[in-house]
């Protein structure tokens, strides 16, 4: 019941109208058509003792209340999450910027590099994957594309004569992922860095990519010293995080049914309503009002 979620909680307001309603009906007692108002006291006595003022039975208005009550609780949209909920997958492009700069090349960063953008190819759940790599300056080497394992054998050839020059500039490389993911509503951008070069040009590209509405992740490799060169700079550049050797996070990102969660109207198709079910129960407590009377 942990997960147990309200799927339309505002309904809730209802229930303590209906409390206050019958405790209105328990002070004020049976019903009898108006005619306390207008017979003497003791009269009004006799016509009750003779049987003739029965008034509605208590039971009857116990019953309608305990039947709005559970109408009420079915109108509220208790769910559970479906074990059978459709994957949307996400339309927008994932871009992979690799860094390449001598401080990864030259150790065992690449290999780590290489690996999360293997598993970055995987997690994207259908969505189109493009690929750069920089290092002084940045290139580009697939647009995104709906065929991702093309991009495997490039991966797997990357060593440190792939890039022409040296250095290290991340800001080139956000500024060209602007570039190509200009116009795309929905994209997700994964750099791939030891931390190198981070100054205030990355930052205001990072900056810039939020305002495009693009998802900026990183993932940190381990510098020549076991540890990242700068791994705090790149923390702060993007809104999530995590090892190149354990990149979960960043991955969940990547494959969650984005769509799925970020409209309400598609949102409920990840749980089973149970309102209905326990709105049908509110014809019980009716039942009993439509015996035959002698």
């Amino acid at each position: 019941m942990s997960e147990l979620i309200l799927l339309r909680p505002w309904w809730l307001a209802v229930l303590p109208l209906l409390l206050v309603l019958a405790l209105w009906q328990w002070r004020r007692g049976p019903a009898t058509g108006g005619w306390e108002r207008v017979l003497p006291p003791a009269m009004f006595a006799a016509m009750r003792a003779l049987g003739h003022l029965q008034g509605r039975a208590p039971r009857q208005g116990v019953a309608l209340l305990a039947s709005a009550a559970l109408l009420c609780l079915g109108l509220c949209g208790p769910a559970v999450p479906r074990a059978d909920a459709p994957l949307l997958a996400g339309t927008g492009a994932v871009l992979i910027a690799l860094d390449m700069s001598p401080s990864v090349t030259e150790s065992p960063a690449l290999a780590d590099a290489q690996a999360a953008a293997a598993t970055i190819l995987t997690a994207a759940s259908g969505r189109p994957v493009g690929m750069l790599l920089y290092s002084g300056e940045a290139y580009e080497v697939a647009a995104p594309t709906a065929d991702p394992a093309t991009l495997e054998s490039q991966i797997g050839v990357l060593g440190r004569d792939t890039m022409p020059g040296s250095g290290s500039r991340p800001a080139s490389a956000l500024a060209l992922a602007r570039q190509m993911l200009q116009g795309d509503r929905d994209a997700d951008l994964v750099l791939v860095s030891d931390g190198g070069g981070v100054d205030d040009a990355t930052r205001a590209e990072a900056e810039r990519l939020a305002t495009d509405g693009v998802r900026l992740s990183v993932l940190t490799l381990a510098g020549p010293a076991g540890g990242t060169v700068d791994a705090a700079a790149l923390e702060a550049l993007a809104s999530l995080a995590a090892p190149a050797s354990a990149p979960a996070p960043v991955l969940r990102r990547l494959s969650r049914q984005g769509t799925l969660e970020r409209d309400p109207a598609l949102a409920i198709l990840a749980f089973l309503d149970l309102g209905p079910y326990l709105a049908g129960l509110a014809g019980l407590p009716l039942l009993g009002l439509f015996r035959r009377r002698a």
